[in-house]
This record gives structure tokens, C-alpha cells and sequence, in this order.
């Protein structure tokens, strides 16, 4: 009888153990940023939760390619997990649109009471595309970065202004109401402005100082154009892979390495300003007649948006929340509601503030305000190789990320 006991024990530990389960994700965030370290977060979270037998890595920096390219990659397997802007995600569902329209938002507090509300409604389009929404995020308010000052759309259609590769419909539209477009990847920005292929970006603060192309468009241009936002997704067959019992902590996990990480980003954001103020670069102001000419011009494209891009009914909600909200802030002010034409802009703040630090005990985050000065002739870190990740991660900090929320101006005229 013994020797059954120490054989059957023996073969308990020989026992393999159960498969680790990898899960690829790419991104265009660089590496070591704010959004990566969300990432770094919630793989960390995962990890634990499953006992180790979950692992993410993570390919910062755009060196998987494009938003299009990871997208691609993701529906045929090569990766199982991507973090995306709204441009990103748009090649997915066209819905995710309604919230990048051009001018519809004037703050932080009306996106978060729209998107709050709309997005379960995105998240069952998008599952019905075959991937899961872990958490949403966003990277800042879109400014026009630019080679030449530009304080007015006219301005901007005399320069050649970037546009997403692979979107063919806004090329068009920007083409067909005077603009010069170009269209390129991404990974292609700082290449495009170095050698005058393009003299005008689209994207945030913050990542204008991350990936240093404010050096080369040194003018930013002072119109909140929209909000960039974004989210991490994951395909439904990885994500049905993972033990049942532990999905619901998994997705909280996700969810609140996203919410954690939202206030210092959007606080990084403003400082980015100032802090690219101290290495030459210009603010272009905007006065109340000439930022009521950019919003005549936004909203007049509203009607090619509704219904064409956007679904007419999703597009209408979302206005239709935001003035709800506009009404609720007015009434509780004792103000009437006035027409969103008229609602004042709230401007960037420019003075530069103390470095913030991370809100959660990553690398801190105060070093992504303080890259080393910027060297512009360099033709540095733009053709990315395959990454070689390192501890869950890797990639490139180089790589820019941009926004697509510039459907609408693709019509304006």
C-alpha cells in the first residue's frame, strides 16, 4: 500500500502545470508613458489574479505599426490585445466617431457625462465585431501643431495638413473643401515633417512632447479641436480563454487601471504646454471672433456627419446629452442655456506648474514632462523594427500618435 501512496504522489509531481496563456498587445503609446504605464498596471493586476498563469506583453511604440496594421493583426491572431485612439478604433466601429466630433465638447466634465452614457451602447457594437472594451481612457484636447502659425482655417488650408492613411473618405472630404491633405501612417509623422512632406499635425500636448514633433511644428494653434480618446480592447476568443471565475476581477482590474491613471494624464496634459513653451514653442491665440468662425465652420459640417459617418441616431444622442448636461450646469447656475455657438472657450492654461507625480507606483510619470533637449536634425527612431519586449514590454518612444477626430473638418467650407 505505501509504495501505491508514493507512486501516486510522485505522479501528482510530475504533474505539468497548466499552460501559461500570453496575451500580445500592441500600441502606439511610447514607452514609459502615462498610457503605457496604465498598461504595465493592469498586466501587473492580471498576473496576480491568475496566478501567474496570464501574461501580457506589451509592444509600446508603435513598432507593431500603424493603428490600421495592429487592428489587422489582431483579426487574424497575431496579437490578441491592442490600445487604441479613437482612430484605431473607428476602423473597427464608426460609431466610436460621435465622440470625436470636432467642437461638440468645451470640457473634460461634458465628455465624461456623454461617454459615460454611451458607452455600453459602443461597447455591444463593438463586441459584436468580436472584441471586448476593457477600459476607456483619453489623451488630451486636439490642437493644429504647425510649421508656420495658424489661427484660423484658412490659415491651416495653405499648409499640407496630415491625414490617417487608409482612410480614404476623410482625404477626400479635406481635399474637397481646400485643404492640402496628406495622407501617411503615423510612424510616418516625424519623417513627413523633417523632410516638408507636411507642415501640419492634428494631436495632443502631450503627445506632441513625447514624441518631440513640437520641434519641427513648433505653433500650436489655441482651439480645443476635440477630444482625443481612446481604449484597450481584446478579442473576444483570448478573453473566453481566460478562467471563468476570474473575468469579472480581471475586468475591474482593467477598468480601474484605466480610471486611475485618467485625472494625472489629463493634468500632464495642460503642464505639457508650458513645458514646450520652454523650447521655443508659440501658442497661437485665438480671439472670441475668430474661435466663432472655427465653431460656425465645425458645426456646419454636422449635417455630412450625421447619418453618413456617424449613425444619425448615436449622433443625435450625443447631442442631445451634451446639451442636457449644458442645461443642468446652467440651471444650477440660476443662467439660461444659450445656443453652443456661444458657449466661451475655456483656454489651455500655458504657465507652466509643478511636475506632477504618478497616482500609482509605476516609473514615475513626471518623467515624460522632462525629455532630453530635442536634437531636430536627427533622423532618429523612424523606421521602427519588430520589438524585442523586455519584462512585458517593449518597443520604441519615438512613435507618434495621433488623432482621427478631424472627420468633420474633412467637409468644412
Amino acid at each position: 500500500m505505501s509504495r501505491w501512496i508514493v507512486s501516486l504522489l510522485l505522479l501528482g509531481c510530475l504533474t505539468p502545470a497548466p499552460a501559461q496563456t500570453v496575451v500580445k498587445m500592441g500600441t502606439l503609446a511610447p514607452e514609459g508613458s502615462p498610457w503605457h504605464q496604465a498598461l504595465q498596471l493592469m498586466g501587473e493586476r492580471w498576473r496576480k489574479i491568475s496566478g501567474g498563469q496570464v501574461k501580457l506583453v506589451i509592444y509600446a511604440g508603435g513598432v507593431l505599426g500603424d493603428e490600421p496594421d495592429m487592428v489587422n493583426k489582431m483579426r487574424i491572431g497575431q496579437i490578441q490585445a491592442v490600445a487604441l485612439s479613437g482612430a484605431g478604433m473607428s476602423t473597427i466601429e464608426r460609431g466610436v466617431s460621435a465622440l470625436q466630433i470636432p467642437m461638440m465638447f468645451n470640457s473634460y466634465e461634458e465628455l465624461d457625462y456623454v461617454r459615460d452614457r454611451v458607452a455600453p451602447r459602443l461597447e455591444k457594437m463593438i463586441e459584436a465585431r468580436g472584441f471586448l472594451v476593457l477600459n476607456w481612457g483619453d489623451a488630451g484636447w486636439v490642437h493644429f501643431f504647425t510649421t508656420r502659425p495658424a489661427a484660423s482655417l484658412a490659415d491651416l488650408r495653405k499648409m499640407k495638413l496630415f491625414t490617417w492613411a487608409g482612410d480614404s473618405d476623410t482625404l477626400d472630404l479635406w481635399k474637397a473643401n481646400g485643404f492640402r491633405a496628406v495622407s501617411l501612417a503615423a510612424t510616418d509623422i516625424l519623417t513627413g515633417l523633417q523632410t516638408g512632406l507636411i507642415e501640419a499635425v492634428p494631436t495632443t500636448p502631450l503627445y506632441a512632447l513625447l514624441n518631440q514633433s513640437f520641434g519641427i511644428a513648433h505653433n500650436m494653434t489655441d482651439v480645443k479641436w476635440a477630444p482625443l480618446i481612446g481604449a484597450t480592447m481584446i478579442t473576444r476568443k483570448m478573453w473566453d480563454s481566460f478562467p471563468a471565475a476570474q473575468r469579472s476581477e480581471m475586468m475591474n482590474a482593467a477598468h480601474e487601471a484605466g480610471v486611475s491613471m485618467r485625472g494625472g494624464i489629463r493634468k500632464m496634459g495642460d503642464e505639457a504646454v508650458g513645458t514646450m513653451q520652454k523650447r521655443r514653442l508659440q501658442v497661437i491665440p485665438v480671439d472670441a471672433t475668430g474661435l466663432a468662425e472655427w465653431r460656425r465652420e465645425a458645426e456646419g459640417v454636422y449635417p455630412k456627419l450625421r447619418g453618413g459617418i456617424i449613425p444619425a441616431e448615436l449622433f443625435d444622442e450625443v447631442r442631445k446629452l451634451r446639451d442636457e448636461y449644458r442645461s443642468s450646469r446652467a440651471g444650477a447656475r440660476g443662467l439660461a442655456l444659450v445656443p453652443s455657438s456661444l458657449v466661451p472657450h475655456s483656454p489651455v492654461p500655458h504657465s507652466p506648474v509643478p511636475q506632477p507625480s504618478a497616482p500609482q507606483p509605476l516609473a514615475p510619470l513626471s518623467t515624460a514632462l522632462q525629455p532630453p533637449a530635442p536634437q531636430w536634425g536627427r533622423q532618429s527612431c523612424l523606421q521602427p523594427a519588430l520589438s524585442r519586449p523586455s519584462g512585458g514590454t517593449g518597443g520604441s518612444a519615438c512613435q507618434p500618435a495621433l488623432s482621427r477626430p478631424l472627420l468633420a473638418a474633412g467637409a468644412l467650407r
